[in-house]
C-alpha cells in the first residue's frame, strides 16, 4: 500500500536512472566502438552515440573474466536497396570488431556499417579506404529502410495508441464511463478537445481536426515517456521525425485554409497599398517560419534533455577522483533524479507545445473574419477599444 500512495513521476525517475547506471559505472559502459567508458573523450562519444538513431540495441556492456568485452542487447532487421535489388538481414552481422569494419556479403553484395550508416563498396573493394576526413573513398550509401531503434520505437507508440483508443471506443459501448485503461484516456481526450481544439480552432470547425490533434498528442508523449526508460530511445530527438510531424501540420494547414486566410497572407485587407506589397513578402515567409518553429521547438528540448541526463550520469567517472566512487555516484544519482523528475513533465509539456501550436496555427487559417464590422470599428476610433 506504501508503494501505491508514492507519487507515480518519482517512481519512474528512479528506475529510469537505476537503470541508466550500469551503462557509466566503473567504467562498464562502452562507446561506439566498444571500449570502456572512463574518460572524458569516450564519455561524449557514448552520449552522441546514445542521441543517434542506431541499427540495434545496446543496452550495456562489461568486460568478462578473459578480458573480452560482452554487449547486451539485441539487433533489429536491415533493409537497404542496393545496386543489386533489396538485401534484407540482421544487424547483428555488423558485430563489433576490433580489427576494423566488419565487411557483410549479401549475394555478391558487400556492406559495412560506418558511424551507424550503411555503405555499399565499390565492385571489386574487399576493405573500406578512407581519406585524411576518414569519409570513405571506395564505397557509396545505400537507400536504408531498416527497422532502426527510433522506427521501433514508433511502431511501439503506435500500437500502444491503436490498443489504447480501441479500449476506449469498447469502454464507450458497455456504458457511458469507461473502464480500464480507457478511464486513463478520458481525461486526456477530453483535455485536448475542450482545452486546446475548441478554444483556438473554434466550435464550428474544431471536431474535423480532432484525429490530428488526438494522433500528434499521444504520439509524441508516448515517444517522449519512451525516452526516459533504459532501453535509449531517443525518436523526438532525431530531426527526421519531427520535421514529418510539422509537415502534417504545415500541409493540413494549407490544404484547409479559407479565402480570408489567403487574402491576409497575399492582399492583406484593411491596409494601404504599399504596405501590402511589403507585408505580402513577409506573411509568406511566416508560413514556413511556423512549421519550422515547431520542428526546432520539439527536436531542442527533447535532444537537450537527453544530454543533461546522460551527462549528470557520467558525473560518477569525472567526479571520482575528487569524490571517491560512492560520493560521485551518490551526487550523479541525486542531480540525474532530479533532472529526470523534471524531464517527465518536460514529456508533457512538449506533447500540449506541439498539439497546441498546431491547433492554434489551424484555428487561423480556418477562422472567418468579420471585415465590415472591422471597418466599422475603424471608423469609430479607438472608442471601441477602450480596456474598462
Amino acid at each position: 500500500m506504501m508503494i501505491a500512495k508514492k507519487p507515480i513521476s518519482f517512481l519512474i525517475a528512479l528506475v529510469t536512472v537505476l537503470s541508466s547506471l550500469p551503462a557509466f559505472a566503473g567504467g562498464g559502459g562502452a562507446s561506439e566502438k566498444g571500449e570502456q567508458i572512463n574518460s572524458p573523450e569516450s564519455i561524449k562519444s557514448y552520449i552522441k552515440h546514445h542521441l543517434a538513431d542506431s541499427h540495434d540495441f545496446s543496452l550495456f556492456s562489461y568486460t568478462n573474466d578473459s578480458g573480452k568485452r560482452v554487449h547486451v542487447g539485441f539487433p533489429l532487421p536491415v533493409i537497404v536497396w542496393t545496386s543489386q535489388g533489396l538485401k534484407m538481414f540482421m544487424s547483428s552481422a555488423f558485430h563489433h570488431n576490433d580489427n576494423g569494419h566488419v565487411i557483410v556479403d549479401k549475394g555478391g553484395v558487400k556492406l559495412t556499417k560506418i558511424h551507424s550508416k550503411i555503405y555499399e563498396l565499390n565492385e571489386g573493394a574487399t576493405e573500406v579506404t578512407f581519406d585524411a576526413d576518414h569519409h570513405a573513398t571506395n564505397a557509396h550509401k545505400v537507400l536504408d529502410l531498416s527497422i532502426t531503434k527510433s522506427v521501433f520505437g514508433m511502431l511501439i507508440a503506435g500500437l500502444l495508441m491503436i490498443l489504447g483508443f480501441r479500449s476506449l471506443a469498447n469502454g464507450y459501448k458497455k456504458g457511458p464511463v469507461p473502464t480500464g485503461i480507457g478511464r486513463v484516456l478520458e481525461p486526456l481526450v477530453l483535455y485536448v478537445r475542450d482545452e486546446i481544439a475548441r478554444p483556438n480552432i473554434g466550435e464550428k470547425h474544431y471536431r474535423k481536426f480532432m484525429g490530428f490533434l488526438l494522433t500528434v498528442f499521444f504520439f509524441i508523449w508516448i515517444l517522449n515517456l519512451m525516452g526516459l526508460t533504459p532501453l535509449g530511445f531517443n525518436v523526438t530527438g532525431q530531426i527526421a521525425v519531427t520535421v514529418c510531424l510539422a509537415l502534417f501540420t504545415f500541409f493540413i494547414v494549407q490544404f484547409s485554409a479559407n479565402k480570408d486566410y489567403w487574402g491576409h497572407i497575399f492582399w492583406m485587407p484593411g491596409v494601404p497599398v504599399p504596405m501590402k506589397i511589403i507585408l505580402a513578402p513577409i506573411e509568406i515567409l511566416g508560413m514556413f517560419t511556423k512549421p519550422f518553429s515547431l520542428l526546432i521547438r520539439l527536436f531542442a528540448n527533447m535532444t537537450a534533455g537527453h544530454f543533461v541526463v546522460m551527462s549528470l550520469i557520467a558525473l560518477m567517472i569525472t567526479l571520482k577522483s575528487q569524490f571517491g566512487a560512492v560520493g560521485s555516484t551518490g551526487i550523479s544519482l541525486i542531480l540525474s533524479l532530479f533532472i529526470s523528475v523534471i524531464e517527465i513533465l518536460v514529456a508533457f509539456l512538449q506533447a500540449f507545445i506541439f498539439t497546441m501550436l498546431s491547433s492554434l496555427f489551424i484555428g487561423m487559417a480556418v477562422q472567418e473574419h468579420d471585415h465590415d464590422h472591422a471597418h466599422d470599428a475603424e471608423g469609430h476610433g479607438y472608442e471601441d477599444n477602450t480596456i474598462i
